[in-house]
């Protein structure tokens, strides 16, 4: 699975006599690249509202970027799936630097789980946690303890014995 990006694709009906300014309709859509951006833009559009490719059109297509991509935050992700035995909503929270980092690990955590291929998976809203309370799964409330450490049980540094052995050693005793 390549690298995704979020793009925000806004398209709208084709002006017509009876319509001269038709409606907008903006979308925050996770892809690899724009193709498949539009392509999922154009699949929600038609379910949503009746609107085709061939009766629309996009007016604009841009990458959005992540204000700090440096920062570890909490996201919540809403997602809607169809599975062998029917359709799910389902909640999830990560904990990544972004929302992209976000995504892709929903998606590779959904195929791991259920199964889950990338075009059976619709992605209805990603949000950034900032309250700490507002967290529900214990996963990641684990993670947001204030002194928390990660011990390293096996790390020995002996500073007089050497790496590397000049002779074979003797297994006789």
């Amino acid at each position: 699975m390549g690298r995704l990006n979020e793009y925000q694709v806004i398209g709208r009906l084709l002006p017509s006599e009876q319509q001269p300014t038709p409606k907008l309709y903006r979308m925050r859509i996770f892809a690899p690249n724009t193709v498949v951006a539009k392509s999922r833009f154009w699949y929600f559009m038609s379910q949503l509202r009746k609107i085709k490719k061939s009766n629309g059109e996009i007016v604009s297509l841009n990458v959005i970027t992540e204000k700090r991509p440096l920062k570890v935050k909490n996201f919540g992700i809403w997602i809607r799936y169809d599975s062998r035995s029917g359709t799910h909503n389902m909640y999830k929270e990560y904990r990544e630097m972004s929302r992209t980092d976000a995504v892709e690990a929903l998606y590779l955590d959904m195929a791991a789980r259920h199964r889950t291929r990338f075009g059976s998976l619709h992605i209805l809203k990603v949000v950034e946690i900032t309250d700490n309370e507002s967290l529900r799964r214990p996963y990641i409330k684990q993670l947001i303890q204030k002194d928390l450490k990660f011990p390293l049980p096996h790390r020995s540094a002996n500073p007089g014995k050497k790496i590397f052995a000049y002779s074979r050693p003797s297994t006789f005793a």
